[in-house]
């Protein structure tokens, strides 16, 4: 092989390089952002979820606490 084969063939992989780790990056961006986007959706639904058993309890209290309006 001569230098300007070699030479070529590193400016390749230089670029190549260059072009993986801007790829790398961006990616690196959007994981984090969406991890960001996950771990709200996650406390929101916990909120929720807690919201509902609530809700539930509180009905269920009310079914067995009540006599029925024919009586």
């Amino acid at each position: 092989m001569t230098d300007s084969n070699i030479s070529a063939r590193v400016d390749a992989l230089e670029e190549r390089i260059t072009y993986q780790d801007e790829t790398i990056e961006t990616l690196n961006q959007a994981i984090t952002k969406q991890w960001a986007q996950i771990d709200k959706l996650t406390r929101i639904v916990e909120v929720l979820t807690e919201r509902l058993r609530e809700a539930e309890a509180k009905a269920a209290q009310g079914l067995t606490s009540e006599r029925p309006p024919h009586y």
